[in-house]
Order: structure tokens, then C-alpha cells, then sequence
């Protein structure tokens, strides 16, 4: 395979306890003690502009290491330039692509510091090598703090299906996560506003990348932003932070469908399995707090109340099962060493550019859209919920390859698309909300309810109908960004 892959999973403070009890990893290799410091400018350019600039201190070692992440990583030959140091100060100079990226008069300070015990094991999986390293410690910002309990494989010479192999044996021992936060992203989150959600973020692909290529950054994308809000969920039981979870898992469905024709395994098609069940345990959450906020009787709100606590305790139930846990991990090796990848019959799709595809597949989804949204006041909730649907499948493609059109015009008509778009979700939820309403309240038995109505939108609904056919129209119209 020709991408390289390192795994990291998250443990809990027990869970990390419980794996370096057990007689599974061994006394360790080697045992390391770290502090590391990041620097960036004031305003965090390097960072923003996907780089990383750390000094760390190993016994009495320095080394400053320089990485560029995301699209950066993408410009050079390599992504990775390390330097022998004497003291703990920034060297800026041609040993790393910084004082060529930011200029000579770049300006940088310390801005956290990661403290950590490493303990580091080189075992063999059915003759693979690898390395196990074990890090425990603390992200450091003045007085804030963050914990860092995560267990990270690294393939050294063997098959990639081997970490994975690795991963499971670990999981038996003590339950994991897979960590989608780099230390620097720990760092960088601890000094900024605390955030109890995250929106998706943009997506980089590059004109030259194959289609498989491009299916795999999407769906790593989607799985992140995921991870991201689960461990907010679980901690606060947020209502956004439950509504981006759901909207990951959408988006990552869409993908699967989007590239459907190179995904035609058994596994995919249990995985999608998979995610809808998860999916769906969530929707019932996000319905009830769609209902909630506009509950202001007293005893209708403390009743929707507590058939949202009773929902979200089913979704923590559900990502905290082993159901979901496999999930992950099933998840996570497929995407890495499924069946698709080295399927001969569709070598040729796999192969083909990502530009290519994603033409044909916008203009099969528009014209999906503009089939089943021809005559929205003519048809039934159901019918106008497919066409909602299409929708959205049309916004997330839209989003998901938006970069491979960097050109002004491709730009600007991107914009103008997603604008649209946004607009057409607005009405086609509004009405979506109108006819669910009523079946959410039924199924928690308050449909009788004196104030069942209250909860319930009072907009008009041929109004709406008319809003959403005219928006619809106007996406259909809109010129395409990608032709």
C-alpha cells in the first residue's frame, strides 16, 4: 500500500493502568521522559498554516522538529525536518522550509508544553515489526491542563493489516478509541476558546489525487470530525456536539453512496449497516432537542426533558458498547485495507482522477435532485423527504470537492453553489420539522398532549412548500462550479 499508516488510540487514565498491568506488552524496551515546547507566532501562523515547530528535550538531547500537516504536506518532498540542538531556541533557518515560507523576520514564542512518559515496545505480529510506544502525561498552558493517555503503532517492515491485527489484541485487553488529535492539536485546542463542537473541516484534495485517494481523505475527514465530538458528547452530553456527531456520520454515509461504484464489498455494505444503526440512535436524541427548545409550557418541557435525558443515555450506551468500538476499528481497517483497493475488475475507476469523478458524480446527483424535486407540492412528506435527502447528498458532495476547483471561477461559482444550498436545506428542514413533529411526540406519548401543538411549527405549509421549490430551482440553475 502506498500510504503509510500509524495508529493511535485513546485510553482512559484505568484503561492505560490495565494495559501496562497485563502481561500482554512486557516490561517495555525502553523508557523515555519528554517535555516538549511548541512555538508559533503570536497570531499562530505556522499552525494555521499547517505547520508545527516543537523543541524536545530527551534526557539531556535536544532536537527541534519542524512538521507539515494537512495540504502543506502535500507541497514537499518530505514532511518532517529535524535538528540537533544546544539550547531551547527556534533555529530558523534553510534546515526546514519556515524562514522560506514566513520570510527572516519570522517571530516565534513559546506557546505550550507537552509532558510526557513514553514507554516503547518493538514486538512481532505474524512476522510484521512494529512499534508500540505508550504515552502518558499532561499538555501544559499556565494553569490549564489536559491529560494524554494514548498507545500509538507504527509499522516498521511487515503488512499494514498486521497494526490492525495488533489493535484488536489491544482492545481485548483494556477498551480503546482511535485518537484522531495530534499532540500539537491537544496543544493548540488548550490555549484557544474551549469548544463544545466542530463543524466539518475543509477538505484538501488535489487535482492530481486518484479517485480511491480522494475517497479515503473524505471519509478520514468525516470519521474526525466524528471522533472530535464524540469525546465532547460523552463528557457533556451536548446538544450541538450530539448534532455534529450525527452530521459526521451523514456526511461519511454520503461518501459510501458518492463512490458507491467502487465500493461494491460485503464490508462496505455492513459497515454502511453500521453507521445507520448509530446514526439512528442519535436522530432520536436530535429530535427531542429539536422539540425542546420550543416547549414553553412548563409540563410539556419537562417532559420532553426527560425523554431527551432517556435518549442521550442511549447514545452514550451505544458509543460506549463494544458494538461501536468494533465499529471503529472495523471501520478504520477497511478504509485502510479493504477488498476495494485491490479489486481488479475496478482498477480503472479506482485509478482514474479525482477530477473526473467528481464531475460525473455532481452532475448524476443534480440531476437526481432536479428529478425528484421537479413538482414538490404535488407529492407526499415522504417524496419531499427523498428530495430533502438528495439534497443534502448534493451539499455534502459539493463540499467534499470543492478544492479540486481552485480556479476564480470555480470559486466564486462554488460559493454562489453552496449559498444555495444552504438556502434549499433551510426550507426542506422547515419542512421536515412540520412533518415529524407529530410521530415524535406520538412515539413519547404526549400527542394528546394540551400543548402537544405548541411544540409543533406553525408556519404554513404550502408556504414552505413554495419557499423550498423556489430554492430548489435556484440550485438547479445555478451554474455548475465544476464545468
Amino acid at each position: 500500500m502506498a500510504a503509510e499508516i500509524e495508529l493511535k488510540l485513546e485510553l482512559s487514565p484505568e484503561a492505560v493502568k490495565e494495559l501496562l498491568a497485563s502481561e500482554f506488552l512486557g516490561e517495555p524496551e525502553d523508557v523515555l521522559s519528554q517535555h516538549s515546547t511548541y512555538f508559533d507566532t503570536a497570531d499562530h501562523q505556522l499552525f494555521k498554516a499547517g505547520f508545527t515547530l516543537r523543541i524536545r528535550r530527551t534526557g539531556e538531547a535536544l532536537m527541534q522538529t519542524v512538521k507539515a500537516t494537512g495540504s502543506s504536506a502535500s507541497l514537499f518532498a518530505r514532511s518532517e525536518w529535524e535538528t540537533p540542538l544546544t539550547a531551547n531556541t527556534p533555529q530558523l533557518d534553510h534546515s526546514s522550509p519556515l524562514q522560506t515560507e514566513f520570510g527572516p523576520d519570522l517571530d516565534v514564542a513559546p506557546q505550550f508544553d507537552v509532558q510526557v512518559d513514553r514507554r516503547v515496545w518493538n514486538p512481532s505480529e505474524n512476522g510484521s515489526q512494529i512499534e508500540v510506544v505508550v504515552d502518558q502525561g499532561t499538555v501544559i498552558s499556565g494553569e490549564r491542563r489536559t491529560p494524554i493517555c494514548e498507545v500509538e503503532l507504527e509499522l516498521k517492515d511487515g503488512d499494514h493489516q498486521n497494526l490492525f491485527v495488533l489493535a484488536r489484541r489491544i482492545e481485548a485487553v483494556a477498551p480503546v478509541r482511535f485518537g484522531v488529535q495530534s499532540k500539537a492539536g491537544r496543544g493548540y485546542q488548550l490555549i484557544g476558546p474551549q469548544q463544545f463542537m466542530f463543524k466539518a473541516e475543509p477538505i484538501d484534495l488535489d487535482r492530481n489525487m486518484n479517485t480511491v485517494r480522494s475517497f479515503q481523505t473524505i471519509a478520514q475527514s468525516c470519521f474526525r470530525q466524528f471522533r472530535l465530538n464524540e469525546d465532547v458528547l460523552l463528557c457533556r452530553r451536548n446538544a450541538e456536539a450530539l448534532h455534529q456527531s450525527r452530521v459526521a456520520l451523514r456526511r461519511l454515509r454520503s461518501a459510501f453512496s458518492l463512490y458507491k461504484p467502487l465500493l461494491a464489498d460485503a464490508e462496505a455494505e455492513r459497515l454502511k449497516d453500521e453507521l445507520r444503526w448509530l446514526a439512528g440512535t442519535l436522530g432520536d436524541a436530535r429530535n427531542l432537542d429539536v422539540l425542546l427548545v420550543k416547549a414553553k409550557d412548563d409540563d410539556m418541557h419537562d417532559r420532553l426533558k426527560s425523554a431527551r435525558n432517556a435518549a442521550y443515555d442511549d447514545v452514550v450506551d451505544a458509543l460506549q458498547s463494544s458494538r461501536a468500538r468494533s465499529l471503529m476499528l472495523d471501520f478504520n481497517e477497511w478504509l485502510h485495507c479493504g477488498e476495494y483497493l485491490d479489486r481488479p475488475e475496478i482498477a480503472d475507476d479506482r485509478n482514474g482522477t479525482a477530477v473526473d469523478f467528481a464531475c460525473q458524480a455532481l452532475d448524476r446527483m443534480r440531476k437526481k435532485l432536479k428529478k425528484h424535486g421537479r413538482a414538490l407540492a404535488q407529492v407526499d412528506d415522504e417524496q419531499r423527504h427523498e428530495a430533502r435527502k438528495d439534497a443534502k447528498k448534493l451539499r455534502y458532495a459539493a463540499e467534499f470537492f470543492g478544492s479540486l476547483f481552485p480556479d476564480k471561477r470555480g470559486v466564486r461559482r462554488h460559493k454562489r453553489f453552496i449559498s444555495a444550498m444552504g438556502d434549499l436545506q433551510d426550507h426542506l428542514g422547515a419542512l421536515n420539522d412540520l412533518a415529524t413533529g407529530p410521530s415524535v411526540l406520538k412515539k413519547h406519548g404526549l400527542e394528546d398532549h394540551p400543548a402537544a401543538s405548541s411544540v409543533i411549527s406553525h408556519a404554513d405549509k404550502q408556504d414552505l412548500i413554495d419557499a423550498a421549490q423556489t430554492a430548489l430551482d435556484d440550485v438547479v440553475d445555478a451554474k455548475r462550479f465544476w464545468r
